[in-house]
């Protein structure tokens, strides 16, 4: 059984980090509570992303959190990091994990409860899914809403994360029905305060999960 915990997942994003590198950004994520970080930045290439892993992964096994990157298994596998996250336009599931191996963490983006459990029976260890609010960090994705969500939840076993337009108004909602965790982009990495409000969201969310 593979030990991870996704409570607080936070995502990099150079677009609304405000300027900030993405090792002050983790930094202070990882210091206000995240559990799970996903390196992701499309403007970097492989070489580039090794490089920048190689510090993440630094600040995440110092603080024993989960470093999941972003589409690239190439990438995960050369840094050891623990997992990879991939989108529905990335690497087909079944083939990522062929790649991988069996120990490499795998999380997949999923909008159905169908999606879901074809992802879970390909490989997957969790699902992230979402947007289940409208995005500021992810416009163009579909809503799918906390009634699918809940059905998303339902239908697999393994763990689930929420993503898309939550914030610490809805989080309550969120958590009810059933998620491991919630990943947010801008509610954190693009606040004045990372470390502030990632202890609220990450205070927020063990209050409802014990």
């Amino acid at each position: 059984m593979k030990d991870f915990e996704l409570k607080l997942y936070v995502i990099t994003d150079p677009l609304i980090s405000r300027g900030r590198s993405h090792q002050e950004v983790v930094s202070r994520s990882l210091a206000g509570g995240a559990r799970a970080i996903q390196l992701r930045d499309k403007g970097l290439s492989a070489r580039e992303l090794v490089e920048e892993g190689r510090e993440i992964l630094r600040l995440t096994r110092r603080t024993r959190a989960t470093l999941i990157i972003n589409d690239r298994v190439d990438v995960a596998l050369a840094l050891e990091a623990e997992g990879v996250h991939l989108g529905e336009e990335d690497l087909p599931l079944p083939l990522a994990r062929k790649i991988a191996g069996p120990d490499l963490i795998i999380g997949a983006t999923v909008r159905s409860p169908e999606k879901a459990l074809w992802a879970q029976e390909n490989g997957a260890d969790y699902l992230g899914a979402g947007a289940v609010f409208p995005s500021f960090s992810k416009d163009s994705a579909p809503v799918i809403g906390l009634d699918t969500l809940r059905e998303i939840v339902k239908a697999v076993s393994i763990p689930v994360v929420a993503i898309g337009g939550i914030n610490l108004s809805n989080l309550s909602q969120v958590m009810d029905t059933g998620v491991k965790g919630a990943a947010l982009i801008s509610s954190v990495i693009g606040a004045e305060d990372i470390e502030g409000e990632a202890e609220k969201f990450s205070s927020a969310i063990n209050r409802k999960l014990l």
